[in-house]
């Protein structure tokens, strides 16, 4: 189990939406790319075309309600994906000040229950956690955790910290230009191009998270125990393209894989911790995946 030498609880960048509810889930307006799409269809393997309906254009969201009664809800699930947030910003904001002399923007972290609104568009907890280049903030449905270690059988609290820590990995990507970069692209190559693309995006998101976990370590926020690199291996290997069609419909399609294989998202995360250097996760220019 990973043990917390020093969890930083700081709630200055939280948005609790939990039990909050805002009816019809209709988009907040503005175009998007399919990357944002893509972005939510990451840990999941089930259809998300009714997601997609969602991002058609903009339009007033119904009064918003809220269920006290699931207000609270996975509150410990809360506290420590918040602590991997707040500690995957410490981690950056060292690289950035130190590393790359810039100035480090943090994201905000939200969490909600069933659905919510993004400048991204709607989105469901069946969509899976998610980050939004729009509004800079990462999404999850706490509840995903629990599908994490059931559905997807990998359990463990590295395999939780690896999906927030590949989340704040797309935030950086957007600081540094990469998102944009990407969206250029859109209606320029073909869809089998963009999503070769899209598998570069993903797995230096996994590089990222790997980094974070090296770098957590080294700062003791953390300390790492015999199995926790497995755990998050064992969540990385769940979520891979390959994986996700065999599962869900029997054969892979590789020119369709928008995240990676499996193997591919397992060595790109065991790079980032291994290395501990954030210029060896340029997967844009690296010859072999």
């Amino acid at each position: 189990i990973m043990k917390w030498i020093n969890r930083n609880d700081d709630e200055s960048n939280y948005e609790d939406r939990r039990g909050m509810s805002t009816g019809r889930k209709m988009a907040a307006g503005g175009g998007i790319g399919t990357i944002i799409i893509l972005a939510l269809y990451l840990f999941t393997g089930q259809d998300f075309s009714p997601v997609v309906d969602m991002f058609s254009g903009g339009g007033a969201t119904q009064t918003q309600t809220v269920d006290p009664t699931r207000a609270k809800e996975n509150e410990d699930l809360k506290v420590f994906s918040l602590g991997v947030f707040n500690s995957a910003n410490q981690v950056w904001t060292k690289i950035f000040n130190e590393q790359m002399g810039v100035e480090y923007r943090k994201p905000t972290f939200v969490t909600f229950t069933d659905q919510t609104m993004s400048e991204c568009g709607g989105a469901s907890g069946a969509t899976g956690p998610f980050y939004c280049p729009g509004d800079e903030k990462v999404y999850i449905d706490l509840s995903f955790f629990h599908q994490l270690a059931t559905r997807f059988n990998a359990p463990g609290d590295l395999a939780m910290a690896y999906v927030t820590a590949h989340e704040v990995g797309h935030h950086i990507q957007k600081l540094l230009g990469l998102t944009d970069k990407m969206q250029a692209y859109r209606g320029r190559i073909s869809e089998e191009e963009y999503n070769q693309l899209s598998v570069r995006l993903e797995l230096q998101a996994d590089f990222y998270a790997g980094l974070w976990a090296r770098y957590a370590e080294a700062m003791n926020i953390i300390k790492l125990e015999e199995g926790d690199i497995e755990s998050a291996l064992g969540a990385a290997n769940a979520v891979g393209d390959d994986t996700i069609q065999k599962e869900t419909q029997g054969y892979t399609v590789p020119d369709s894989f928008t995240h990676g294989t499996s193997a591919q998202r397992m060595r790109w995360f065991m790079k980032g911790y291994q290395t501990g250097d954030y210029r060896q996760g340029d997967t844009f220019n690296a010859a072999t995946l």
